[in-house]
């Protein structure tokens, strides 16, 4: 069972990112904040969630929450300033987008670089202990499956329906077949496995 809040004093967002570990594709992230009375009974780590579940939480999340933002930051910029500092920046870019000031950031996982003066907690596993968590966790990874499900109507040899731009064996086998795209990220070790 979620908690709803991880303090009852200040207005509070939950924060997650989806595609980290991705070959291709951006690193998105959302931040949520929920209202009191929040709860759905499928509401999980994105993880844990099937598919169709998380697309139907995600309207719920979008209609109920108090304010909920979603931002990405694309492969150029990761292989830039690396996936970390990106994934910090997208959480930063999607609570700066939030309708209401948060007064207290949770954030999924073990580090964060501070965002204007808001102070936050790194939570490990966040994402299955805190309803605001897990309803960023949702998000960011629909928007981030949806994203990917259009790349692959025009790259559909990488099999981006299915691995939504992870390393499994297909995207492997034809990352050495035809090469990589723009959308790959360069700075990872994507060819190792192959050569």
């Amino acid at each position: 069972m979620l908690e709803n809040f991880y303090q009852n004093k200040f207005i509070e967002a939950g924060c997650d990112e989806a595609g980290r570990g991705c070959y291709a594709g951006p690193v998105f992230a959302a931040a949520v904040i929920l209202p009191k009375k929040f709860y759905h009974p499928l509401l999980n780590d994105s993880k844990q969630v099937k598919e169709k579940d998380r697309n139907e939480l995600r309207l719920f999340i979008e209609k109920k929450a108090v304010a909920f933002a979603v931002a990405k930051v694309d492969n150029d910029e990761i292989d830039r300033i690396n996936i970390l500092k990106a994934s910090f920046k997208a959480m930063h870019l999607a609570i700066e987008q939030l309708k209401k000031n948060p007064e207290l950031l949770i954030i999924d996982g073990n580090r964060f670089n501070t965002y204007q003066n808001i102070p936050h907690h790194c939570i490990i596993k966040g994402d299955g202990k805190y309803a605001s968590i897990a309803a960023a966790s949702i998000l960011a990874k629909t928007y981030r499956d949806a994203y990917m499900l259009e790349l692959h109507q025009t790259f559909p040899m990488y099999g981006w329906d299915k691995n939504k731009g992870y390393g499994t064996l297909v995207h492997r086998n034809a990352i050495a077949e035809f090469g990589i795209t723009n959308y790959h990220r360069k700075s990872f070790n994507i060819f190792s496995e192959n050569h």
